[in-house]
C-alpha cells in the first residue's frame, strides 16, 4: 500500500517537473495520472490498491466521529440529569481481531469514546474487559458500536 503511495506521488511530482508548473492544479492532475497508471498495473503489483484501503479509513474516521458526538451527546444528558438513573458496570467482550495493532487501535477507540473505558486485555489478547456508563441500556448499543469499530478495522488492515 505504501509503495503503491509512493510511487503515485513520485509520478505526481515528475508530471510537475515535466511541465514546468509547481501549482496546486498541476498536482492534483498529475496525482490522477498517477492513479490511472498504477489502476491499469494492478495486476502486476502484488497488493491491492490502495485507494481501497484509504477510503476504507475515511470510513472508520467517520464512523468513530459520528459515534464520538452521539456518545459525548449521551454522556452530557446523564450527567445533566437530576437523577441519577444509570447504572455503570464491566462485561467482557472477544474480539476477532488478531493483531496487537489492530487490539490497540479498536481499545484506543471505545476509550476514546465517552462513556466507556477499555481496563484491561485478558491473557489471550482477544478478550476486552469494558467499564461502560451504563450497563443495562447502553450495553447492547455499545457492542454494536464495537463491532461496527472492528468491521472498519478489518477493512483497513486486512484484505476483507
Amino acid at each position: 500500500m505504501s509503495s503503491q503511495l509512493l510511487l503515485n506521488l513520485f509520478i505526481a511530482f515528475l508530471w510537475m517537473l515535466l511541465n514546468d508548473s509547481w501549482s496546486g492544479s498541476a498536482f492534483m492532475v498529475g496525482y490522477l495520472v498517477g492513479l490511472g497508471l498504477i489502476f491499469m498495473m494492478r495486476r502486476f503489483l502484488p497488493d491491492s490498491l490502495y485507494v481501497k484501503r484509504a477510503w476504507a479509513l475515511v470510513k472508520l474516521l467517520g464512523l468513530f466521529t459520528k459515534e464520538l458526538f452521539f456518545s459525548s451527546i449521551l454522556v452530557i444528558r446523564q450527567v445533566l440529569s437530576p437523577r441519577m438513573d444509570f447504572s455503570p458496570g464491566i462485561f467482557s467482550l472477544r474480539t476477532s481481531l488478531q493483531g496487537d495493532w489492530e487490539i490497540t487501535l479498536l481499545s484506543l477507540l471505545i476509550t476514546l469514546t465517552p462513556g466507556s473505558v477499555v481496563m484491561e486485555i485478558g491473557e489471550d489478547g482477544r478478550c476486552l474487559y469494558i467499564h461502560a456508563m451504563d450497563i443495562p441500556e447502553g450495553q447492547r448499543t455499545l457492542v454494536k458500536t464495537i463491532y461496527a469499530f472492528e468491521k472498519a478495522i478489518m477493512e483497513v488492515t486486512q484484505d476483507v
